[in-house]
């Protein structure tokens, strides 16, 4: 099992240009692009401001960092890797402070049990593509009140496997197909 370092960058806002660092133990880390961020925070741009964000599938962080780099009011990012989660706490509270709530826990369990931290305006489901989490995630979001009444949801998943399947009162406002990813913005 190889560690890989690699660093992503805030690309908008407050802290554009800032590197965010991680390490990826088991190579199962997949940073949504520049590129691809770009595009997604292009698509929210008028809506960020005091917003409310859950990022379920950190990761690299670089999701919720953007989205708080970019005005939003408070984020809770989850990563079920505890280490990940330190590492996120190290670097993103010098940063946002209190704005931002670090979380290591699993995500479809966190969701269980996360109405004290909700409702959210924007939730960011990017989970690992094979795991089969994107579908469940969506329907607990749902199913807990975890959603604003207009909330946005940003699903990300591979592009040549079936579309996820999201909750009936969501509403696809823009999609993406590039690369192997299937970018997806939703309102419910």
């Amino acid at each position: 099992m190889s560690t890989q370092r690699g660093t992503v960058r805030i690309i908008g806002g407050e802290f554009r240009g800032r590197r965010l660092q991680f390490v990826d133990q088991r190579g199962d880390l997949r940073p949504s692009s520049d590129r691809l961020r770009e595009t997604l925070f292009n698509w929210l741009q008028f809506s960020l401001a005091d917003q409310r964000v859950l990022d379920l599938f950190a990761g690299s962080g670089a999701l919720g960092a953007e989205a708080l780099s970019r005005g939003a009011a408070h984020a809770v990012l989850v990563e079920k890797k505890r280490e990940r989660a330190a590492d996120l706490s190290r670097q993103l509270k010098p940063l946002f402070g209190e704005r931002v709530f670090i979380q290591a826990d699993d995500a479809l369990r966190w969701l269980h049990s996360a109405s004290q931290h909700g409702p959210f305006d924007l939730a960011f489901v990017d989970p690992p593509y094979d795991l089969g989490l994107t579908e469940p995630a969506c329907a607990l979001l749902e199913e807990h009140g975890l959603l604003t009444a207009d909330a946005r949801i940003y699903v990300e998943s591979r592009r040549h496997d079936p579309a996820p399947q999201v909750p009936a009162g969501w509403r696809l406002l823009k999609e993406k197909l590039t690369g192997d990813v299937r970018a997806q913005l939703f309102e419910r």
